[in-house]
């Protein structure tokens, strides 16, 4: 192994602190040898004697000694005389650096025990300066281990260490000094390097005047006199300050206010009252015990302890007078301030108060006025018009007292009797909006608006729901006693023209209470078959004001109608104009199921006496039946059709085409017969097999006619309007599409969303539609508080999303298919 790297150009021995790879494999063996401390290194530390031999190895490993070796010797140097070294020491400011014979022993470096007279050729630097420039340059005879260290942890040649390179570029730089003194002896020691990393550095003036502060402390007053007394003044403000400072702090303590303290620490038990006490609490003196007096000490010129005491308490009292009169007068001005504003409040409110007085003297004087012409024996007796411009001018100039006032007491005393003496004469029915006028403006200066909701318990604090309902209702009440429900038009015109004016719990009032039963009344005695007045001139009138309150009269009209068809014939139009204002007043199930049980058997019935003879056809019957095709559902229409009509029209087809017959004739019977039926029946699609059956006979009988005779043309003909009419039906269904879809786009999603049941029973009401079965509420049953139904012929009742059929002996539940099947 060569050892020529371990020598430096003059042959003196240098330490290698690269790293090689048997450091790297010696750092991962755990066999590897280690320096054992000993006894005296672990008591003394680095202060531990330790031979050359048994130094801690270097950074390359331990090297074992070669005891084989030659024994070699190594220099001292020259000894010099005792002169020599004595000028030596003198020198401080001249001394060159120290060369290495001159350097002590342990500051020489060791040279290497390879034995023989080996003697370097140049002399290494001790001490002074080295160039940094090549900072790292050992690694060109190594691998180069610490700098791709260095790279792999982010270290860039050029740049400082650290997160954000906050490291020195440069190696520290060593500065030699002049002598042997200490640290700052000969100046600041400082490099150009430290100037420019630390450029901040306290300033050598300010350090001196410490310095010399600090010193000053040990000595002795170089005036050797006696030091003055220090006299400390307190202004008159700092004494109101520090009184406003005691007050806020002992503010929050008024809890400790009242307890009760023993101070126990003189030579006399003391009791205080509060924690404020023992920090007030003067130094008596006779609490100190004197001080026996030694050789040292020396005896005070002027000792009165019970003077200094008592001149204490007059300077604490005197302290105590000036901020209690400082809080004094501070309390005098917020009462002065305090004073002000209440002065200037209560001149407000006395002013406010002059203004209501005054107001309320004029007000007092219009009503005494009213009373004065309100007595009969007034020569300008008060009219309503009159009265109500009086009511006016009080709600316009004084609007608060208007307010305020008890207006009900007022207007029954003033307006109750003038309102009776305009109404006297009145007939509802022949002048319906006599009086519309004047109860509208009344209705504006009486009416409440502080109530949320009205209802007849309002009347005690509503005067015009009072006069409606004390003055105006009593007429109404006489006038529908004497009205009849036949005559409904000159009722609805007087209801119509004061929906308006009265309030809403009174026409509600008069629509349940009073027209309602006559209404009732009237149909219980109402008989379809003798009365020549139809009954939806009188019930259907009532529609806008009522609505759903005439959901009760409905049913037994449906059941009088039904009565009234038993022995009807479809040839009697008549049960058609009874019938077809009730189609949009009925919900679509019930009409659906109505004509279901009433019409279409009777239209069966019908259509089975119709005879279909091609040379001789009688069509007043047909008639009968499709001029029901607006008031009965298609798909009830096109059942009747499928049913009782087209078996018999198809084998009147096939008897005809099996007599030679003419094709001519054929097809304009089959055109004509579908000209009959209007485009929405002839777009379902029962109807349209029904007409493609047709055409398909015809078809199979013009082919299947090959040896016989056949009418010339008739083939093509057939072919041409078999062709002609599935042409027409696929036209129509493109059309039928493009207009569904122009419909729902204009309807938009809300409309679809909006199709959706909200709610358990508009389920069931929509299914009930679908199968044409009756679904209504029964009046006046209830099952636990729950409402009774009729689902066709059963009974249910809805509790919770789940619906309940009446069984045998209990209430049974079922699914919503179930009972579809159970209805039909």
């Amino acid at each position: 192994m060569s050892m020529s790297h371990l020598y430096g150009e003059d042959g003196v021995e240098m330490e290698s602190f690269e790293v090689s790879d048997w450091d790297l494999q010696n750092e991962f063996n755990p066999h590897r040898q280690r320096h054992r401390q000993t006894k005296e290194e672990a008591t003394y530390g680095v202060w531990a004697e330790r031979d050359s031999d048994e130094e801690r190895p270097s950074f390359g490993g331990k090297r074992s000694r070669d005891y084989s070796a030659p024994v070699s010797f190594i220099s001292a140097g020259l000894k010099k005389s005792a002169a020599e070294d004595a000028s030596e020491e003198d020198s401080d400011e001249d001394e060159k650096p120290v060369k290495q014979e001159e350097a002590p022993k342990e500051f020489v470096p060791k040279k290497l025990k390879t034995g023989g007279n080996f003697k370097p050729s140049q002399k290494g630097f001790v001490g002074g300066t080295k160039s940094f420039v090549d900072f790292g340059s050992w690694e060109r005879h190594t691998k180069g281990i610490g700098q791709k260290l260095l790279q792999k942890m982010g270290y860039v040649p050029g740049r400082g260490l650290g997160k954000n390179a906050q490291g020195i570029i440069n190696p520290i730089e060593a500065k030699q000094r002049k002598g042997k003194g200490a640290v700052g002896a000969y100046g600041s020691e400082r490099t150009s390097q430290s100037l420019q990393d630390f450029p901040v550095v306290d300033s050598e003036e300010e350090a001196e005047e410490e310095f010399q502060k600090e010193l000053s402390q040990w000595r002795k007053d170089p005036n050797g006199g006696k030091k003055k007394p220090k006299y400390s003044y307190k202004t008159v403000e700092e004494l109101k300050a520090k009184g406003r400072i005691s007050k806020q702090l002992s503010a929050p303590q008024k809890e400790l206010s009242q307890v009760k303290v023993i101070d126990m620490t003189g030579r006399e038990q003391k009791v205080y009252y509060s924690y404020s006490q023992i920090s007030h609490k003067h130094n008596i003196p006779d609490d100190s015990p004197q001080q026996p007096l030694g050789k040292d000490s020396k005896v005070q010129g002027f000792a009165l302890p019970e003077l200094e005491h008592n001149l204490q308490l007059l300077i604490d009292i005197t302290e105590q007078e000036i901020i209690q009169n400082d809080r004094q007068l501070q309390y005098e001005r917020d009462m002065v301030v305090n004073l002000t504003h209440e002065i200037q409040k209560v001149s407000e409110v006395l002013s406010h108060e002059e203004r209501a007085i005054s107001n309320l003297s004029k007000v007092l004087e219009m009503v005494e006025e009213c009373e004065r012409r309100m007595q009969p024996s007034c020569e300008n007796p008060l009219s309503l018009d009159e009265c109500a411009k009086i009511f006016e001018t009080l709600q316009d100039k004084y609007y608060e007292e208007y307010r305020m006032s008890d207006r009900v007491d007022l207007a029954v005393a003033i307006v109750y009797p003038l309102m009776k003496e305009h109404f006297k004469n009145w007939d509802p029915l022949k002048d319906c909006t006599y009086g519309t006028e004047i109860i509208t403006k009344w209705k504006n200066l009486l009416e409440n608006d502080d109530l949320l909701s009205h209802s007849g318990q309002d009347l005690s604090t509503d005067a015009f729901h009072r006069l409606m309902w004390e003055i105006w209702m009593p007429y109404v009440r006489n006038i529908v006693a004497q009205w009849q429900p036949r005559n409904c038009g000159s009722m609805v015109d007087f209801l119509d023209s004061w929906v308006n004016v009265i309030p809403v719990w009174i026409l509600d009032n008069i629509l349940d209470q009073l027209i309602f039963p006559k209404l009732q009344k009237e149909v219980e005695s109402w008989n379809p078959l003798t009365d020549t007045v139809p009954i939806h001139s009188w019930i259907h009138p009532w529609l806008p004001l009522m609505q759903a309150r005439l959901e009760p009269l409905y049913s037994p009209i449906r059941n009088k109608l039904a009565n009234a068809l038993q022995k009807w014939h479809p040839s009697d139009s008549s049960a058609k104009l009874i019938l077809q204002p009730w189609k949009d007043v009925f919900t679509p199930g019930s009409w659906e199921a109505f004509m279901v049980k009433n019409i279409v058997p009777k239209l069966g019935m019908c259509l089975n006496e119709l005879i279909i003879n091609p040379h001789q056809q009688h069509m007043d019957a047909f008639y009968w039946v499709i001029d029901w095709e607006g008031m009965i559902s298609v798909s009830s229409l096109v059942g009747l059709l499928e049913k009782h009509f087209f078996p018999k029209w198809l084998q009147v087809l096939c008897s005809w085409l099996s007599n030679s017959p003419n094709y001519e004739e054929i097809t304009k019977w089959y055109l004509g017969w579908k000209s009959m039926f209007s485009d929405q029946v002839l777009a379902h699609p029962s109807i349209k097999d029904k007409f493609n059956e047709a055409l398909d006979i015809m078809n199979r009988a013009v082919s299947s006619s090959v040896g016989g005779y056949l009418q010339p043309g008739a083939r093509e003909n057939i072919a041409y309007l078999t062709h002609t009419e599935r042409r027409k039906d696929f036209q129509y269904e493109a059309m039928q599409e493009r207009r569904e879809a122009e419909t729902l786009a204009q309807r938009g999603i809300g409309a679809a969303a909006s199709a959706v049941p909200m709610n358990f029973k508009d389920l069931i009401q929509s299914k009930a539609e679908e199968h044409n079965i009756v679904f209504m509420p029964v009046i006046g049953k209830r099952h636990e508080g729950k409402q009774l139904y009729t689902f066709g012929r059963i009974v249910i009742y809805i509790d919770r999303g789940v619906v309940f059929v009446q069984g045998e002996k209990t209430w049974v539940p079922t699914s919503l298919q179930s009972l579809i099947d159970m209805a039909k």
